[in-house]
């Protein structure tokens, strides 16, 4: 008997193990507090998986594929990957063991060194998902000094011929992200979100608290939008397209305190889980604004397009080409505890007080609400990024480490010292404020920098550039910001840092 492992984020359907039904194969599929507790997660996150992971092995089963799935209060369940494979290998009398390579570099590890210790033949395969293979990155980067993502962009706009003429991008111009910078004032309407079918959440909430598996954040059957199977996810992407993308990359950076969505897709978990492959994503959005060319600008669809295509597949291509050494990073040797209220949402600063709830309360946020507040904030109280990739992790039902980590740790914190980023995405309030509308009724004077009243942003932002200029002396990209640092009277600029001191302090008093 050959059994074959599938992990929670390998919910490919269209994998081609699934061809061909064969009376020989075991799919085995676990819910382990293995995965549970290495990091306490969302329990929107966990239930999202379990319920996914549920749909999926139906599905095979309603295929007619030999599965055995551990739920987490199965008697025979472990909770131990390895130790689960093995009572199945006894169960089954395995011959032979079989299994998709993990897209983490943890499990990826663990079944390396498990499959060192087997007398019967393993078989690693790929995940048949991603566009590029896990080199692939390193090979087009060799011999640079910089990994520009603009230039893997536009190599996989190339090789897949997606918004293409020829050779040249369609448009004439590779990159529209200048339009994708609009504030959203209350027009155009924004439709609600797709609401998934939702089946078996509460039982799975009840089995979570009766197994006493800690996590974070709130459930609510009534909020929760993640699709758990194939035809929830192919739903969500249509609606998307009808009704979401003809105002998406307008307002992608946009952030308002009555909008938790704005025009995204919502679709980041049924990548992330396999359920959908990014090609089908990405040419389901391009036929759509063919057959509507009329009412959909093309700048809507390539910041989509560049998300999936460009974005996703680099950041895993760093992943692959960086770690183990990537995850204990510190460039800017930052040391400061994550403050208590990225945990609870209780701060004054509108800004992180509603991007936090929003992810407390819905497992989501988009990606300037991580980049530009919660990630900013963070980087300018100069937290330890150990801390943040837990927070970031944890919180969010789309986070996977091959992702989260060198969006986190490269793009948001800047510790991986310029690999991801250029330069660090930091900024006072005045981004803020032109993306949104949370300084409008914030505490906070978003026009000082010193006082009682001033927003923590700015502060904080300048000491930030002062306390860690040694770092930027050579970043030409930096070189503007340290132009204007210097021309700061040095009796304001004492002010500043003093007042950034109360609040690295103790930042949950803000």
């Amino acid at each position: 008997m050959i059994v074959r492992l599938l992990l929670g984020d390998q919910l490919n359907l269209q994998h081609s193990w699934f061809e061909k039904i064969d009376p020989n194969v075991c799919y085995v599929m676990f819910e382990m507090r293995q995965e549970t507790d290495y990091v306490r997660h969302h329990i929107q996150k966990v239930i999202a998986f379990f319920a996914a992971m549920r749909h999926f092995a139906k599905s095979l089963s309603n295929q007619g594929h030999q599965i055995i799935y551990l739920t987490l209060d199965a008697p025979e369940n472990t909770h131990s990957l390895t130790d689960n494979l093995r009572w199945v290998f006894e169960q089954k009398k395995a011959t032979e063991f079989h299994y998709q390579q993990p897209d983490e570099y943890r499990l990826d590890q663990q079944l390396q060194s498990f499959c060192k210790e087997l007398n019967i033949p393993t078989s690693i395969v790929v995940c048949e998902h991603f566009l590029t293979e896990r080199s692939e990155l390193s090979t087009f980067f060799e011999g640079k000094k910089q990994f520009v993502m603009e230039f893997f962009y536009r190599y996989m706009r190339k090789k897949f011929n997606l918004l293409m003429e020829g050779n040249q991008p369609e448009g004439a111009q590779w990159n529209f992200d200048k339009n994708n910078r609009n504030k959203w004032k209350g027009t155009p309407t924004i439709p609600p979100v797709y609401q998934p079918q939702k089946t078996d959440l509460e039982s799975l909430y009840q089995l979570l608290e009766s197994e006493g598996i800690e996590t974070l954040g709130k459930f609510d059957a009534d909020q929760f939008y993640y699709p758990t199977n194939r035809k929830e996810a192919l739903a969500q992407l249509a609606y998307f397209c009808e009704h979401l993308l003809v105002h998406f990359g307008d307002f992608q950076d946009a952030m308002h305190t009555e909008e938790i969505n704005l025009f995204h897709s919502r679709i980041s978990f049924a990548l992330n889980t396999k359920i959908l492959h990014p090609l089908e994503v990405m040419q389901s959005v391009i036929d759509y604004y063919r057959a509507h060319a009329k009412k959909i600008s093309l700048s809507q669809v390539e910041g989509f397009v560049r998300q999936i295509l460009g974005w996703r597949e680099y950041m895993r291509g760093i992943y692959w080409k960086e770690m183990p050494q990537y995850a204990q990073k510190n460039k800017l040797e930052n040391t400061n505890p994550l403050p208590d209220f990225y945990w609870t949402g209780k701060t004054q600063m509108n800004c992180l007080k509603n991007s936090i709830e929003n992810s407390l309360n819905h497992a989501y946020a988009h990606h300037i609400q991580r980049l530009m507040i919660t990630g900013n904030f963070a980087l300018l109280a100069q937290v330890d990024p150990d801390q943040v990739d837990t927070w970031y992790l944890g919180i969010y039902a789309d986070a996977i480490e091959w992702v989260q980590l060198p969006n986190t740790r490269g793009m948001s914190q800047w510790a991986d010292g310029g690999i991801v980023a250029t330069k660090p995405y930091v900024s006072s309030g005045s981004y803020i404020n032109k993306m949104s509308n949370y300084c409008s009724t914030c505490v906070y004077n978003l026009k000082k920098r010193t006082g009682d009243d001033s927003c923590p942003f700015n502060s904080l932002y300048w000491n930030f550039l002062d306390d860690k200029k040694s770092f930027f002396a050579k970043n030409n990209r930096m070189a503007m910001m340290l132009r204007l640092l210097e021309k700061i009277p040095q009796e304001e600029l004492v002010a500043i840092k003093e007042r950034a001191q109360q609040i690295l302090k103790n930042p949950d008093a803000f």
